[in-house]
């Protein structure tokens, strides 16, 4: 069976699959997998990741079938690790993520065992190869014609052992009319070997070689060649796996027993085989195997790698448990709701691997020159040849013509240019998911980049989302606490929202609430009951105006509540005024924080929101907000992010992924407040799954960080070539004396890629020291 997995419905004709794609080598590879999907009859997109070896592909259902995928990349020349049912057919399979985790790690496992033999074999017989050829008759019996065929032997176990591989790769390249990286190593590694060959076994051919002066031998090149490849091979796979440090973490937070009660009797088995409404027991210590609903036992559970938060949360029946946190305190009995990818941790890890396998805009003109850059570098190899051999038409100039084709094709293999975008994008995506900043995609990154505007909603997301007694004004003899006693126990009749959180402030003041007789409530006026043989009444001014109540002494005081945001209410105990309270929607820390960070960022914010305009600008200016719109509905909150980008500003729109959905599609990139629910991560392109929306500057600034390691890998991987390719072509011979051996240049081209994926691996120390 192919491990291919619908990802998500982009609408109702086309899907998404992922595809791992084993055996590419470099850009070209990249291009030539991507052509090939692009021809399967209903596939209206595909691109690859040469970074995390995945392919992403868009087709309609209708038409194509993934089977046809697999069968496209594999008539390309390439390999897709398959997946493994489980065994039983009554049996769900195991999570898509930990399915196509497992095959990807033990492809990349042999693929990096194979690679590690044969870099060994291939240095034990280069070393002592370079000993004898550069030695230059240092070394006693090293220019002898024994040595010179011990060189022969050594080059050919080189060439055609380890470096069969690359033989093989670019004969498959050529069958298919394309040319790749492994075709510049194979023709500078033959060249290399086949004129030494010549020079050996005919020496007559050669001029001076009837003087007894013997042509030189350049069996060191390309066994050189060989080795230095394969080390850099050796040294990007282990890099490579870096790159998915931060999916494999997640994926490892789920268990793979659990303990399933049938009846009185409790029976280990694989989290695989759980299903909706399975009874599973899980003692203190133990990570929650999949997501449900506590049906028996009390605990506290620490959900920070789905929150962040430090403490833990206390569970009891009816409250919701996910796949990969940690139980605590007690045992828990909970009814299985999802299983597998339809996990809250398993739909993270997938949109994390969707990031890690897109692109980003940026690396269209790297797309571009790779796309044909063999060919160019193959024309200018054979150039240099002939203008070398045009120079000095001897034997010598002939060895030297040969130096300098080999030379040229070795340097210029284009690995780093494909490393360059998605190297960088995966290492961001996955940091950001360690940080609980899930980012769909290497576009979404760098349009976040660009953002130089943020349009918050208020509730929920700048606010706490529910209101909070904030102000008692006790003008009576009572103490608060016997004052809240009574108030309290009037609004806990009451099912308002305002009247529960009164309640609410009162009990956390340590109120006790009291019998009520004799309750009514006015809908929009206010309610009144009888505490203690007294009446009391809670409401608006006008209300307790027309029951007799003046409250005329301390309308400035409510104004002054109303003009902070806050809504105040005045109380009437035996027809005396006796307080003004006032309840609010409070604005939290963080997002004091993040407006204050982000306007020294130079970020331009705003409020949009469906509140009243003097309860916004209230918030407004607690936070240092000055544009403020207000009392708006949700189709016009899209309207804004709308006019905002006609202003030429690159929008984020911070909301919390449900009534503002118009919003956050309109702008460049939604941000979604949330821990991870469908529609936060259905609808947002970010997605906070921690510290609110005071992780905001963190992600915009990991954003702007990928961005420039892009544009670091870019420029390191384009002068490397536009300095390299010359140097090697000896073009700056005749000015400086500057020359570069075969044997150097594969080296550099080696440790060109390494040193792209090891810039990019910096990524994994941001926010490390925040």
């Amino acid at each position: 069976m192919s491990n291919h997995t619908a990802l998500a419905t982009h609408d109702d004709h086309t899907v998404a699959t992922d595809l791992p794609v084993q055996g590419m080598t470099c850009a070209s590879c990249v291009q030539r997998v991507e052509r090939a999907l692009s021809a399967v009859p209903g596939v209206t997109e595909a691109t690859v990741n040469f970074a995390t070896r995945r392919a992403s592909i868009r087709y309609q259902p209708s038409v194509a079938h993934p089977e046809a995928f697999v069968q496209a990349i594999e008539k390309a020349g390439y390999e897709v690790p398959r997946l493994r049912e489980v065994p039983s057919s009554d049996e769900p399979k195991r999570p898509v993520a930990e399915a196509r985790a497992a095959a990807l790690d033990a492809a990349e496992a042999a693929e990096q065992t194979s690679i590690r033999r044969d870099f060994a074999i291939a240095a034990t017989l280069t070393l002592p190869l370079l000993v004898l050829a550069m030695s230059h008759g240092a070394l006693p019996g090293t220019d002898s014609p024994a040595a010179r065929w011990v060189q022969f032997a050594l080059a050919t176990g080189v060439l055609f052992g380890p470096g069969v591989r690359f033989l093989k790769l670019a004969w498959r390249a050529l069958k298919h009319r394309t040319s790749d990286m492994n075709t510049l190593v194979s023709l500078g590694a033959l060249a290399a070997w086949g004129y030494s060959t010549i020079a050996l076994m005919a020496p007559g051919l050669f001029p001076h070689a009837e003087h007894g002066v013997m042509p030189h031998l350049y069996f060191e090149a390309g066994a050189a060649i060989v080795m230095f490849v394969l080390l850099g091979k050796l040294l990007e796979t282990r890099a490579r796996r870096r790159l998915s440090d931060a999916v494999r973490g997640l994926v490892g937070l789920v268990p793979k027993i659990a303990q399933r009660v049938r009846g009185e009797q409790f029976e280990e088995v694989d989290v695989s085989a759980l299903r909706p409404n399975d009874l599973v027991l899980v003692r203190p210590g133990e990570r929650v195997p999949v997501d449900g609903e506590v049906v028996h036992g009390t605990s506290a559970v620490d959900e920070s790698m789905l929150t962040g938060e430090s403490l833990p949360v206390d569970k009891q029946q009816r409250s919701t448990v996910y796949a990969g946190t940690l139980n605590q305190s007690g045992a828990l009995t909970f009814r299985v709701t999802r299983t597998g990818e339809g996990t809250a941790l398993s739909r993270i890890v997938e949109a994390v691997e969707q990031a890690q396998g897109s692109r980003a805009p940026i690396a269209r003109l790297a797309d571009v020159v790779s796309s044909r850059f063999v060919p160019i570098v193959l024309g200018i190899a054979f150039v240099t040849g002939f203008v070398w051999l045009a120079l000095d038409p001897t034997a010598e100039g002939l060895a030297t013509a040969i130096e300098r084709f080999v030379a040229v094709l070795v340097i210029a293999c284009p690995c780093a240019l494909g490393l360059a975008t998605p190297a960088a994008v995966a290492v961001g995506a996955g940091r950001g998911a360690e940080l609980g900043i899930l980012v769909k995609g290497g576009s979404v990154l760098e349009a976040a980049s660009r953002v130089n505007s943020v349009l918050f909603d208020k509730t929920g997301t700048l606010t706490a989302g529910k209101p909070e007694l904030t102000d008692v004004v006790n003008l009576t003899e009572l103490s608060d606490e016997a004052l809240l006693s009574m108030i309290g126990s009037v609004e806990h009749q009451s099912e308002h929202p305002v009247a529960k959180a009164i309640v609410n402030g009162a009990r956390a003041r340590g109120a006790q609430l009291l019998p009520v007789h004799g309750f009514v409530s006015e809908a929009g006026f206010g309610v009144h009951g009888e505490v203690n043989r007294k009446v009391v009444r809670i409401g608006t001014a006008a209300w307790l105006a027309r029951a007799g109540v003046d409250t005329t002494s301390f309308e400035s005081e409510a104004q002054r509540l109303a003009k902070r945001g806050r809504t105040p209410s005045f109380v009437a105990i035996e027809g005396r005024l006796a307080a003004v309270i006032a309840v609010a929607d409070r604005v939290t820390d963080e997002a004091k924080i993040a407006v204050n960070v982000l306007q020294k960022l130079g970020v331009e914010v705003a409020m949009l929101t469906g509140d009243r305009k003097a309860t916004a600008e209230a918030v407004a200016r607690e936070l240092g907000i000055t544009r403020v719109f207000a009392e708006v509905r949700p189709e016009d909150k899209a309207r804004v992010v709308a006019e905002e980008r006609a202003r030429g500003r690159t929008v984020a729109m911070v909301g919390d992924g449900i009534n503002d959905a118009p919003a956050l599609a309109a702008a460049h990139v939604g941000i979604a407040v949330g821990t991870g629910t469908d529609i936060a991560v259905a609808t947002a392109d970010i997605v906070l799954l921690r510290g609110g929306v005071g992780a905001l500057p963190k992600a915009l600034e990991l954003a702007r960080q990928t961005l420039r390691t892009i544009r670091q890998n870019l420029f390191w991987a384009f002068i490397y070539n536009l300095v390299g390719i010359p140097l090697a072509a000896g073009l700056f011979y005749p000015y400086t004396g500057w020359q570069l051996s075969p044997v150097f240049a594969s080296a550099a081209m080696s440790f060109s890629s390494v040193s792209v994926l090891l810039n990019s691996l910096r990524l994994r120390r941001f926010g490390r020291d925040a």
